[in-house]
Parts: structure tokens; C-alpha cells; sequence
């Protein structure tokens, strides 16, 4: 499982092992490991050009480090110092009996368009509230040039605790990140600032709690379903799906069809699109009778396309099993009925809808997705998968919060994501927590998701249809 750690938790393991070490020991440790990385991307140190975008702080001092060491490997590197009576004494020193130059930011717009290499050191993990006017205008000079841009444990710019971007930021192709993930680097905006990512391990002792997770082949296998000899449809769970409408028939279609691929025993379905259904897959059962007379359940699924159909919702939220609420069945949804429940609810809403429940604009959904997550299963006490660029899976009693690794953008189609509700509804009814049934189907979705794509336009019935290829991919990993 990858990891991410709030800074203020970095800062206090940082300063456990440096009261371990000689003075000066882990930043050496840091410079190693970013110009090996840089070395790596240029393939070639030797008559290279690099320049160093310094800032004031132990970020620039990182950067002052590595640009002596590719200096001795014969690359011509030239530091840009933003406040130079304030840069790393003992990193400049370092670049400078290595051969290296400085010059002031007002000289640095050539330097940086002739550059082969950029190494973003302007500021670190502790930098809040955006770039001061000097350092935004050299990460826009960055952004023109044809250099490879490496940041310094994150791009400048960018909050290392919420992934944030508040004004200009550096772009990076490559960010090195030191001793653990920032969960800046994992959730967009900020991820996509970030460019592929390293870690370079510099020996932190961290707490086992962690701010993020993000889920891998091996977490996700272990959590699946597997029936066994004794197995049968109600041991595998029966997941009963209340979504659709004469408006939307397509919704329910959609979201039984991610049901039937999740592996549940069977699917119970309960609407007005039951000829619908029953056309598209045989083997659901269908119902007109309502969610309270449809039959036994280990989970529900309710809400998408169900148009303004409340009565539905009210009786699925009336249950004692888990609920997955979706799309219309979000704004149907009574907040204190969904607060007294005892068992475990699911709520998935895309940015639009967490911004409609939370009463903000949805830009501020997405560019603080993880505040909103929190903030969103905090008042209506439930688990909440907040869907889009970077899907996060947040609950209300706290603890880390996951991010969803897998996925693509064409998964933005019409319909996707009653596929998923369709299939972590599935998860619910064969046993896992709310968390774990999030978590794993929005994996197996965004990899559904990718194998069906493959670079190319893809319709929802064709992510639901590459969910087995996805799940097998997991198991056999």
C-alpha cells in the first residue's frame, strides 16, 4: 500500500533522525538521491545544462546539494537564487567548488530556455498561500521552456497537505518526493502538477496511521471476494439495486450491470425499468413491489436515475443493511435519516453533488477535494466516495483517507458511474466494510476503465463489460 503523510508528521520523524545523525547527514542523503534521479531522466550528465531554481529554505539547499553533484559529473549548472543572502550557506558553498555559477532571477530567462534540465528548489513542503510574485514568474518561465522539470520533494506552489493550487505553480515532469508520499502529490490539482513521482528513502520512521492511502494489486486481492464449495447466491450476498425511471431506464441497466460484474450471488432489482433489466440480463430479480417488499438483501443500491422518486430512497434508508446512495438519490436523500442509520452507508457523489450538499460553488470542491470529502462524511456521518480526477474515499470516523490510483479521464462518460455504484454495491452485499467496498470497486472501475479505453472513446457498458479482465488482473497479479 503507497502512503501519504501530513507535513506536520514529516517535520517531527525529520527531526528524530537528525538528532540521530552528524549534522547535515540527511539533506546530503536527499541531494544523493535527487541527482541520481535527475541523472536517470538527462541519461547523459556529461555537457548538460542544468539550472537550479533556489528559494531561502532547506528545499533550496536540497537542490544546491544535487547541482554540485551533477556538477562533478561535468554538467554545466548554474543556480537562479531568488533571495540570495538567504540561500543554503553550506549548499552553495558546495555548488560552488564544484564549478557551479549563481546568477539573480533577472538574468534567468535565457539561462532557463537553454536549459536540458530545471530543478524546481524554490519552496518545500512548508510553503502555504501560492508563489510570492518573483518565484511565479520563474515557474512560468519554466513552463514555456523545453527543459525536463524535476521538483524538489513537490512542485512549488502547490499545499503538501491538501493538494491545493492557489496561483501559479510549477509544472514537473518528475518530482523526487523524500523519505514519504505528501498527500499534495496523490490528489489533484495538485497531482497533475506533479508529474511522474519518485521516493527516495532517506531513513524516516513514520507512525503506522498515515494521512492517505492508496490501495495496490496485492491490498486489493486480498480484500475481493472469493466464494468457496460451500458458497451459495444469499452466502455471496444479494445486492438489491433501486435506481431508474421512465426517464432513465439506462441508469438502471447501467448500474445492474456493475452489480452482476462485483460478486455478488445475485442482483434483485426494483423499479420502473424492470422490462428494461430483465431484456438486458436475464438472471436479475425483478420487482415492482418497492424496496421494503422486494425480498432479502444484503446491501442496497439506490438512487441512480431515479429521478424524483423520494419513496424509494426513504425505504432503502429505512433498511438495516448497507446502502450505496448515488446520483438523484443524493439530493433525494434526508440528511438525519441518512445520520440515524446504524448500518454502514455509502455515499458516492461526483464534485457537482458534494458542492450541492455542502452549499459551495463546485470550483471549490475541486480544488480542495480532500477537505471536501472530509467535510461531507462528517455532517452526514457516512463514508463518502467523492468521484472525479482523483477519486477519494473518506469516513466519518476519521482515519486515512484513500485515494484511488487507477483510472482514466475517458472514464467522464455518460453513465460510468452507475456502473460504479452498480459494482461497489455488489462489494457491500458480499461482506466489506463501506470503506473497502469503495475503495476496492472505484480500483477496479478505474482499471475496468483503462482496459476498455485503451486510449480511445469508450461507452459505460464497456467498462462494466472489461470489469472481469480488471479483476483478474488483480488476482493474478
Amino acid at each position: 500500500m503507497r502512503t501519504a503523510y501530513s507535513v506536520e508528521t514529516v517535520r517531527a520523524a525529520e527531526r528524530e533522525l537528525m538528532a540521530r545523525l552528524p549534522d547535515g547527514a540527511l539533506m546530503q542523503r536527499a541531494a544523493a538521491g535527487l541527482a541520481a534521479a535527475c541523472a536517470d531522466l538527462l541519461g547523459r550528465v556529461y555537457g548538460r545544462r542544468v539550472v537550479l531554481l533556489v528559494g531561502s529554505g532547506d528545499n533550496g539547499g536540497d537542490a544546491l546539494y544535487a547541482g554540485a553533484r551533477l556538477a562533478r559529473r561535468g554538467a554545466g549548472v548554474t543556480a537562479v537564487l531568488l533571495a540570495p543572502e538567504r540561500a543554503h550557506r553550506g549548499g552553495l558553498a558546495a555548488l560552488r567548488r564544484a564549478g557551479g555559477r549563481t546568477v539573480a532571477p533577472a538574468g534567468a530567462e535565457e539561462l532557463v530556455a537553454r536549459a536540458d534540465l530545471l530543478l524546481d528548489g524554490i519552496v518545500g513542503i512548508g510553503g502555504k498561500g501560492g508563489l510570492r510574485p518573483d518565484a511565479a514568474r520563474l515557474a512560468e518561465v519554466a513552463e514555456r521552456s523545453r527543459a525536463a522539470v524535476v521538483a524538489v520533494d513537490l512542485p512549488s506552489g502547490v499545499d503538501a497537505d491538501t493538494g491545493e493550487v492557489r496561483g501559479a505553480a510549477v509544472r514537473a515532469d518528475l518530482t523526487v518526493t523524500f523519505g514519504t508520499h505528501k498527500p499534495g502529490l496523490l490528489i489533484d490539482p495538485a497531482r497533475e502538477y506533479a508529474g511522474s513521482v519518485r521516493l527516495v528513502d532517506i531513513g524516516l520512521a513514520l507512525p503506522e496511521k498515515a494521512e492517505l492511502e492508496a490501495l495496490q494489486h496485492a491490498d486489493v486481492r486480498l480484500l475481493l471476494p472469493v466464494p468457496t464449495g460451500e458458497s451459495d447466491k444469499y452466502r455471496r450476498g444479494v445486492v438489491g439495486i433501486a435506481a431508474g425511471s421512465a426517464r432513465y431506464p439506462g441508469a438502471a441497466v447501467l448500474a445492474v450491470y456493475g452489480a452482476l460484474r462485483g460478486g455478488a450471488g445475485a442482483v434483485r432489482y426494483v423499479g420502473p425499468a424492470g422490462d428494461a433489466v430483465i431484456a438486458r440480463f436475464p438472471e436479475t430479480l425483478v420487482s415492482d413491489r418497492g424496496p421494503k417488499h422486494a425480498g432479502r438483501v444484503q446491501a442496497w443500491v439506490v438512487g441512480p436515475g431515479a429521478g424524483e422518486d423520494a419513496s424509494a430512497v426513504g425505504e432503502v434508508l429505512a433498511s438495516d443493511v448497507p446502502v450505496l446512495i448515488d446520483a438523484d438519490g443524493l439530493r433525494l436523500a434526508d440528511r438525519d435519516a441518512v445520520r440515524a442509520r446504524t448500518a454502514p452507508t455509502l455515499m458516492t457523489p461526483h464534485a457537482g453533488e458534494a458542492a450541492a450538499l455542502l452549499g459551495v460553488p463546485r470550483e471549490e470542491v475541486e480544488g480542495a477535494r480532500l477537505a471536501s470529502a472530509r467535510e461531507l462524511a462528517g455532517r452526514y456521518d457516512a463514508t463518502v466516495l467523492l468521484k472525479g480526477s482523483t477519486t477519494l474515499v473518506a469516513d466519518a470516523g476519521g482515519g486515512a483517507v484513500r485515494v484511488n490510483p487507477t483510472g482514466t479521464a475517458w472514464l467522464a462518460t455518460a453513465g460510468s458511474g452507475d456502473v460504479l455504484s452498480g459494482l461497489a454495491g455488489s462489494l457491500l452485499a458480499s461482506g466489506l466494510s463501506a470503506p473497502d467496498a469503495g475503495s476496492v470497486g472505484a480500483y477496479l472501475h478505474g482499471l475496468a476503465g483503462r482496459f476498455a479505453a485503451d486510449g480511445a472513446p469508450v461507452g459505460a457498458h464497456d467498462v462494466a463489460e472489461a470489469v472481469p479482465a480488471a479483476w483478474r488482473d488483480v488476482t493474478e497479479a
